[in-house]
């Protein structure tokens, strides 16, 4: 099962040849894609136009759903980003935080477009599809 974060949604749908696009193309065709309550809600408030929404809507249905966000999904990532700040590194985004610790704790790679995840998968091992 692998994780998709709303960084290469984005790039997906707006149909960019990139390698974490074909890496969203290829695991869904041969893999479980996930999806999460943080990822669902940050991809879809993004669209302007009904139709487009809805097109999304449809595919989002369609893919694996789990809640990210929970009490000891919340304590990790907390411990993670303290971890991080110790170090010097301060992630922007806490909702990546919570993403990527959810990845971590269920071993779930990730395919993203965003540098916010870079310090989980240096210090942490969070594992990242590449195209």
């Amino acid at each position: 099962m692998t994780v998709v974060d709303t960084s290469a949604w984005i790039d997906y749908f707006r149909g960019l040849d990139a390698p974490h696009t074909r890496a969203v193309d290829r695991v869904l065709q041969t893999d479980r894609v996930v999806i999460g309550d943080l990822i669902l809600a940050e991809f879809l408030q993004g669209f302007r136009d009904d139709r487009d929404f809805e097109r999304a809507t449809d595919l989002m249905n369609r893919l694996e759903y789990h809640d990210f966000v929970g009490r000891e999904v919340a304590l990790a990532a907390a411990v993670i980003y303290r971890s991080l700040r110790k170090r010097g590194v301060t992630v922007r985004k806490t909702i990546d935080v919570l993403i990527g610790t959810w990845c971590l704790m269920h071993g779930c790679p990730l395919i993203h477009n965003d540098h916010d995840f870079d310090p989980l998968e240096t210090h942490f091992g969070l594992i990242v599809c590449r195209g």
